[in-house]
């Protein structure tokens, strides 16, 4: 054969070689007391990373990822099993909405008009109500495998739903590239003035869920120079507090269960433990923006956040009392999860210098968030 044609014949077998890919596949998580088939989809990548999303809350259910060892954990907390979800749901990576946090009353005004969704957090509403998005059945409208895999879920929240104005229709999309970047983008549109915060509840122990040493060994960094004081019940007093000189300062890396039991801040007291918000800026951007890094120094795993949010809530799972078990069939306890969620601030339409929530027909609501895993294994694609 002339060089000519072992030329052509490399760069045809170089063209016909396949690129690494990310792969979507689709199974049944279970069957919802009414008969309805409730949907899991897993992504993948070459590079270990396994996450799977049930269509139940479009809930993040499992995230697989590997350690420096190369030893493989799940690092989110949720259940393996359906029954449990519906009988002791702990908003273990749901979707949570119309608006995710806290609302003083469980009421709001809009356009001179008060209205009053379900209290489920004390004197307040909590993620929604008590019928919020986390508990709804979402249906599958999207899978593909490819350089980046992804799934699709949509839910139609119809006018009325929880006390909330507007027919309100919500994409949430989760992806997953050869990067290791993992995605959740909310996308919502209405018909009708409403209000919208939506984001993900994931809970992370990235030495594994039901690990023994829980999540108060991690490592965190939150880019603020304020946080969002709260009143006894959890709703901000309106304040822009800086963080310096305080247990919040996160600035420089710190090991959350350093301080997160410091009873000499009343804040610290009155949510037993983190369950702020941190102000990263003032308003949703177009692009996305460093919003913390979370390490586990004895696995190596840990993540960058990114999202296109003004505010970072974070929440050290200071409220498990034992009363539920994962996967894993541990116990969760007081301090066995972080979670990081980017949002509006809590309580944002009842707070006149907190970014407007207001969503108006013609408008479109978008929450991206992307975590950047890194797995601490040599030679890992970042």
């Amino acid at each position: 054969m002339s060089k000519l044609a072992l030329g052509a014949a490399a760069a045809a077998l170089v063209a016909a070689t396949p690129a690494l890919a990310a792969e979507a596949s689709r199974s049944t998580f279970g069957t919802m007391p009414d008969g309805r088939s409730v949907p899991a989809v897993k992504l993948s990548n070459a590079n270990g990373i396994e996450t799977t999303v049930i269509a139940l809350g479009a809930t993040l259910q499992s995230v697989i990822m590997p350690g420096r060892d190369g030893k493989k954990a799940d690092v989110a907390l949720g259940y393996d099993n359906l029954d449990d979800y519906l009988k002791q749901p702990q908003y273990f990576g749901s979707t949570v909405g119309r608006f995710a946090n806290r609302l003083g009353g469980g009421r709001f005004k809009l356009d001179g008009k008060t209205w009053q969704t379900p209290i489920n957090n004390g004197a307040n509403a909590l993620h929604g109500g008590t019928l919020g998005f986390d508990k709804v059945l979402w249906e599958v409208t999207s899978v593909k495998s490819g350089a980046t895999a992804s799934v699709t879920l949509r839910y139609v929240s119809p006018d009325g739903d929880q006390g909330y104005p507007g027919t309100m229709t919500i994409d949430a999309t989760y992806s997953l590239n050869e990067k290791n970047e993992l995605t959740i983008e909310y996308v919502a549109t209405t018909d009708r003035p409403t209000i919208a915060n939506i984001t993900n509840h994931a809970y992370w122990n990235l030495s594994g869920e039901g690990s023994s040493g829980g999540a108060m060994g991690h490592v965190v960094t939150i880019p603020a120079e304020s946080y969002l004081p709260t009143d006894a019940g959890a709703i901000p007093t309106g304040e822009y507090r800086s963080v310096a000189g305080t247990v919040f300062d996160f600035r420089k890396p710190m090991v959350i269960g350093d301080r997160v039991r410091d009873a000499s801040d009343e804040q610290v007291s009155f949510a037993r433990g983190y369950d702020h918000n941190w102000v990263i800026g003032r308003s949703v951007t177009a692009d996305e923006h460093l919003m913390a890094r979370v390490e586990d120094p004895a696995s190596g795993r840990g993540f960058e956040l990114w999202s296109n949010q003004p505010g970072l809530q974070m929440y050290s799972g200071n409220f498990f009392d034992a009363t539920s078990h994962g996967k894993s069939k541990k116990i969760y306890r007081m301090g066995d999860a972080v979670v990081m969620e980017p949002q509006i601030f809590p309580d944002a339409p009842n707070q006149k210098d907190f970014p407007s929530a207001r969503l108006a027909p013609g408008e479109t609501y978008r929450n991206v968030m992307t975590y950047r895993l890194i797995t601490g294994t040599k030679g890992a694609k970042r």
